[in-house]
Formats: structure tokens, C-alpha cells, sequence
């Protein structure tokens, strides 16, 4: 009788099983496939939240994540190597957050390989970003967020100084792009900018290389025929 059973049984299964091959034999295939690769998808995020040392910035989050950033992390002194030479900066701090951004990025290497994208002769050259895939995915790990304005700090856009530019979003309130900024180039500066974007370092050295930067020839984009690129931003003594 239990034998019986088992035949039953065993019939049953088979039977089911041949009837929904016969249907979808690819579908089958691809269900498992997607399935693995899901999984193996979501290891992958599980494993990078674990090593995770800070949250994914939001805008709901950012403030009070660099409002405490900043207490713990006061450097405000940095380096920038370009392939076309070097370029060091002091970052003010009575902007604190668009410091503590700068520095934030700079110690998850975020910086590395992005480029002078944008090149003004006698005005400003910029950086912080790239037509590179990879840079778009470091931004996505890092987080999607813009810093409001800070403008009122007695600051102006005269040569030399370093700002951040607003995002390129519906943006009326000129919320800054974290990710970029700009250096004045302009022999007399570019004070039509000021209470617009925040100034938040100067050069202190290398104004030279931000000189022969602004010279290279450029598209009808503005950006340089022959790329310019950010090798690595340090923090420095």
C-alpha cells in the first residue's frame, strides 16, 4: 500500500513538472537565472552596507550629518594634482559645510581621475566631475544631495578663490552641486557671482597651473579637446 503511494505520488510530481517545462522551457531558464543574479545583487548590497562607514546622503539627511562631521574632522588644508601640475587650497571655515563636504570627498576619494570639465579663459575653470561611468557610480554610493547657499560670510569671488556651483536641477534657490566646484581665474575676479555661490577656500598655491588650465582650447561646450584630469585631491599639513 505505502508503495503504492509513493508511485502515486512520484507520478504526480513528474507529471507536473513535465507539464510546465513544456510550456515555458526558457522562461524557466531565465527565471533562475534572474533569480541568482538577484541574489547575488543582494549579497552585494548587504556586503557594502556592512562596510559601510557613514549613511547615504539625502538632502533630508546631509545637514545634521556634516553639522556633526565637522566637529570631528577640522582639516581645512588640501592638495590637488592635476595633470597639469599642482594646485593647493585653504578651506575657510566659516563655511563648515561646504568644508566639511570638501573634505568629506576628499578622504573617500571621490575626487580621483574626475576632470576639469569646463574651462573659461579669464574667468573659471571647473571641476569634480566626468563623463566617466564610474564617477556617476560614486556618486550614487556616496548619495544624491545639494547644500543650500552660503553666501553672507563676507567672502568675494576675487582670483583665485574656490566656489561651488549651483546644481543644474529646476534649482530657483542655486542649491549647490557638492560634487563640483570652481576656481576664479579672472585677473580681477568675478564679483557679478558673489551672493550666488558659496565661496568656501582660496588657492594658495599653483595659481600658475590654474593659469596655463584656463589657456587650454576647449569646445563649443567648453570643455578642454585634450582632458584635463584630477589624478587625486590629500589633505595636507
Amino acid at each position: 500500500m505505502r508503495f503504492l503511494v509513493y508511485c502515486c505520488l512520484f507520478l504526480f510530481l513528474f507529471n507536473c513538472e513535465d507539464t510546465n517545462s513544456k510550456k515555458n522551457k526558457t522562461s524557466k531558464i531565465t527565471t533562475e537565472s534572474t533569480i541568482e543574479k538577484s541574489i547575488e545583487k543582494d549579497s552585494i548590497t548587504t556586503s557594502e552596507k556592512e562596510k559601510r562607514e557613514y549613511p547615504v546622503l539625502t538632502d533630508d539627511n546631509v545637514m545634521e550629518f556634516f553639522l556633526q562631521y565637522d566637529k570631528k574632522h577640522k582639516e581645512n588644508k588640501v592638495r590637488i594634482t592635476t595633470s597639469m601640475g599642482i594646485i593647493e587650497l585653504l578651506l575657510f571655515n566659516e563655511t563648515k559645510f561646504h568644508r566639511s563636504n570638501f573634505i568629506f570627498l576628499t578622504k573617500q576619494n571621490y575626487f580621483t581621475d574626475t576632470q576639469f570639465y569646463r574651462v573659461v579663459k579669464n574667468f573659471i575653470i571647473q571641476g569634480g566631475s566626468s563623463d566617466d561611468t564610474e564617477i556617476a557610480k560614486r556618486r550614487n554610493r556616496i548619495g544624491k544631495y545639494l547644500l543650500p547657499t552660503d553666501a553672507k560670510r563676507g567672502f568675494t569671488h576675487d582670483r583665485g578663490v574656490i566656489s561651488m556651483p549651483s546644481s543644474d536641477i529646476e534649482n530657483p534657490y542655486k542649491l549647490a552641486s557638492p560634487y563640483e566646484f570652481f576656481i576664479v581665474q579672472a585677473p580681477h575676479g568675478a564679483h557679478h557671482l558673489d551672493g550666488n555661490y558659496t565661496i568656501f577656500g582660496k588657492v594658495t598655491r599653483g595659481m600658475d597651473v590654474v593659469d596655463a588650465i584656463s589657456n587650454v582650447e576647449t569646445d563649443n561646450r567648453e570643455w578642454p579637446l585634450n582632458n584635463i584630469y584630477i589624478e587625486k585631491v590629500e589633505i595636507i599639513n
